[in-house]
């Protein structure tokens, strides 16, 4: 399959892309949550067994991609190991989380402008799930997500340095916090919040964020869905995309820690009372200014469009990688004649983002869960394709090789696999929610409906690639 994008992206850009997925705006809206959940160190410990199963997933993204460096990634490498309909449920249920992401990320926006302009809620529409709805938030939903998906057409590039502009404004802000916190926090802030619950009920609190973190650190496996838009060494790639995971991971467990150092339990709770913005506290806490907690909140604005971009890059070409080889309607992978950029499947998901606003903040939790499933689907397959790959084809030329490569894709499919497991067995205290079954339910059968659609108009045509 000749390449039919132009290839722009430098080390830099990809981790940009990756990094700004990753860090998006949920360390400013859901810190407070975990700490209550969890406890400090006990969220950081969540984020550390999160991140570890994240990074040995990233491990078998690391030795395939630059082994198959084809746009659509994941669908590539499901293709080589299950077939065509393995590749199906991997790259749709990979859909799923990216469009999830989007979503999470239009719904958010108006909170964000609501904190930082209190009078800017106007026109109450109606009440869907105990959230508010307001004419304001939906237009200023829309009037972005017109900007983002103009930027993605104009072409890759244009994306990736938009990306750099908000990431590095992010981190910054992010590091602000965390120096801040260290020079004027109070260890005592820490007591009655290292770890919640005891014993059993403790690794259970732990486990309920471990299992929620691949949702706030996926974002790398965009990288794979770019790579025929990436001009760098092949071998380079596998590096920056285990550097992107590694970065984000810290950077979550030192924003954690630097809201608990900074607030006592009872000044998060009064926090998660108000906003729930419970890291704009901290960072007004710290500073003892109104004026730095809404610098905060422009970092986690710029969080939301970095999230907001990197999966609307890596969505587009998973569903032109999908379309190409006849899964779902052909259309899907037309092109931008001159920007070379998969103009409807960015359409597609603008279309998508223009509805997420009208079902309110609570369809916040219900998308990320569902998403994090999907997700954690996708990476069980992905890890099994990395395992049966090496034994289906061992002569592939990998320009990065994974050592120890039995241990490691075990590893990643139990670990992944287990994720899976937390959001289906009841219990667990990450099951899905009636709502959250509806969402992966109504997906999954718009899938089958696409599935046998394409099986039946493209007959031996489906699901065919190109070497």
């Amino acid at each position: 399959m000749n390449s039919r994008f132009k290839k722009v992206m430098s080390a830099a850009d990809i981790l940009v892309v990756a990094f700004g997925a990753m860090i998006g705006w949920g360390w400013v809206v859901s810190s407070g949550r975990w700490i209550q959940n969890a406890g400090v160190i006990g969220t950081v410990a969540g984020f550390i067994i999160g991140g570890i199963m994240i990074y040995f997933v990233g491990m078998t993204y690391a030795e395939l991609t630059p082994a198959m460096p084809k746009v659509g990634g994941e669908h590539v490498f499901s293709y080589k190991a299950f077939g065509p309909t393995g590749s199906f449920i991997c790259t749709w249920a990979l859909i799923l989380s990216y469009i999830g992401v989007v979503c999470f990320e239009v719904v958010s926006l108006p909170t964000i402008v609501q904190y930082i302009f209190p009078a800017f809620s106007k026109g109450y529409m109606y009440t869907i799930a105990g959230s508010e709805v307001y004419v304001t938030g939906v237009v200023i939903a829309a009037v972005f997500t017109i900007g983002i998906i103009i930027i993605n057409i104009l072409g890759i590039k244009a994306a990736s340095i938009f990306q750099t502009i908000l990431t590095v404004t992010i981190a910054g802000v992010g590091i602000i916090l965390v120096v801040a916190s260290a020079i004027n926090g109070e260890p005592s802030n820490l007591n009655d919040q290292i770890i919640i619950g005891e014993g059993a009920g403790s690794i259970k609190n732990i486990l309920s964020v471990a299992v929620v973190a691949p949702f706030f650190l996926f974002g790398f496996d965009v990288i794979p869905q770019v790579a025929e838009e990436i001009n760098i060494p092949l071998k380079k790639v596998a590096r920056v995309l285990l550097l992107s995971i590694i970065c984000a991971v810290c950077f979550y467990g030192l924003v954690v820690f630097a809201v608990g150092y900074a607030l006592n339990s009872v000044e998060i709770a009064d926090a998660m009372q108000g906003a729930g913005l419970v890291a704009a506290t901290a960072m007004e806490k710290v500073f003892n200014s109104t004026v730095m907690a809404k610098v905060l909140i422009i970092g986690g604005l710029c969080g939301v469009i970095t999230s907001w971009n990197s999966f609307l890059i890596g969505g587009s070409r998973a569903i032109f990688s999908m379309a190409e080889s006849k899964m779902i309607p052909g259309r899907f992978a037309a092109l931008n004649e001159k920007h070379k950029t998969p103009v409807n499947a960015l359409l597609l998901i603008g279309v998508l983002s223009f509805a997420a606003p009208f079902f309110g903040r609570t369809m916040l939790v219900w998308i990320s869960d569902a998403a994090s499933f999907a997700c954690c689907l996708a990476y069980c397959m992905v890890s099994m394709s990395f395992l049966i790959l090496r034994k289906k084809e061992p002569d592939m030329d990998r320009p990065y090789k994974v050592k120890h490569y039995k241990f490691v894709g075990i590893t990643a499919t139990v670990l992944s696999g287990f994720m899976v497991a937390m959001y289906l067995i009841p219990g667990s205290g990450s099951t899905l929610t009636v709502q959250e079954f509806v969402i992966v339910g109504g997906w999954t059968l718009l899938g089958t409906v696409f599935y046998s659609m394409c099986k039946v108009k493209y007959k031996n045509e489906f699901g065919k690639m190109d070497d």
